[in-house]
């Protein structure tokens, strides 16, 4: 059996934190406000995951009223999301991930993201994919104000017992 999944997020950029994608942090003036480190992309990919599995949300499992996740790393967060993917009797097929930013040009980086990504969620590199796009100075993405990112996985039964 597969089901599939649908991940968005979307962070404010502000001054005095960190600019980190697929675990990946990028040296930029401004990052990202949210009770974690905010990386939008690995959000993303847990609300997809979440979402596949028909376990609820990112905010259900890791509320941002929880001082237990005040400035996680969001591969920490990913990796709690694979244990509850695999509790639930499912593995990764593939992720297909799109990130909007209108700066910095995050082309370089995706190799690492990829890595990052296909470790915790214990498959090849080659069933990720992460896309950076700009928003065409359009919104405030485009503005450079904000960062979003949208995903969908698709998962696979491993044990037909586990519900």
């Amino acid at each position: 059996m597969y089901r599939t999944g649908l991940g968005y997020d979307l962070h404010k950029l502000v001054e005095g934190r960190k600019y980190v994608l697929g675990g990946v942090e990028i040296d930029f003036p401004l990052g990202f406000l949210g009770h974690s480190d905010g990386d939008v992309l690995l959000h993303a990919m847990i609300d997809a995951i979440l979402g596949a599995c028909a376990k609820r949300d990112i905010g259900y499992h890791f509320p941002d009223t929880s001082p237990d996740y005040k400035g996680i790393s969001s591969l920490a967060m990913l990796k709690d999301t694979v244990a509850i993917m695999k509790d639930a009797g499912y593995q990764v097929v593939n992720i297909d991930s799109v990130i909007i930013a209108e700066t910095p040009k995050l082309s370089p980086y995706v190799p690492k993201m990829i890595q990052n990504v296909s470790q915790v969620l214990e498959v090849e590199p080659d069933c990720i994919s992460i896309k950076p796009k700009t928003n065409e100075n359009v919104g405030e993405i485009g503005a450079g104000k904000a960062v979003s990112s949208f995903c969908t996985v698709l998962l696979k039964k491993t044990d037909s017992n586990k519900k």
